[in-house]
């Protein structure tokens, strides 16, 4: 079982991390890159972004969203709106799900599936809440040997 060791050795070397124009999550497995972000109602908006990072207007992307608890997921569905997806429904209560998205890059494509644990959390180091935050700290990445003391 060590065929993907060295593939995680690198995974996360290049990919700097952003946050997006909204400070969001970037999510880089589809093109153009998606921006995931909460709202001040629990709402989710994606914006896509251009090679800058700048938004572009979502075309043909469709987004489904499934969160929160096995027992009773959270599911959203997105609509467009003003060229963002926005989704009809909310998170419930709680700072800490597990989240899995399935985007349609365009309308004949394939489903990605980008999953990631989506934390509502004020990072203490860096402007965004930790879903979306750009430090590279150790406790991002398990299996990490280092110890400072």
């Amino acid at each position: 079982g060590d065929a993907n060791s060295d593939h995680d050795e690198h995974g996360h070397e290049h990919a700097e991390k952003i946050a997006g124009p909204n400070g969001g999550r970037v999510i880089t497995d589809v093109e153009p890159h998606l921006e995931f972000l909460v709202l001040d109602d629990r709402k989710v908006k994606i914006t896509a972004l251009d090679d800058s990072n700048l938004p572009v207007t979502i075309s043909g992307q469709t987004v489904r969203l499934t969160g929160g608890d096995r027992s009773s997921p959270t599911r959203m569905t997105f609509e467009l709106k003003d060229g963002v997806l926005l989704s009809n429904e909310a998170f419930p209560e709680g700072y800490d799900f597990p989240v899995v998205l399935q985007i349609k890059p365009a309308v004949d494509a394939k489903n990605v599936i980008s999953k990631f644990n989506l934390n509502l959390v004020k990072c203490p180091t860096c402007p965004y809440l930790e879903y979306a935050c750009t430090c590279d700290r150790s406790h991002d990445h398990e299996g990490h040997d280092h110890d400072s003391e």
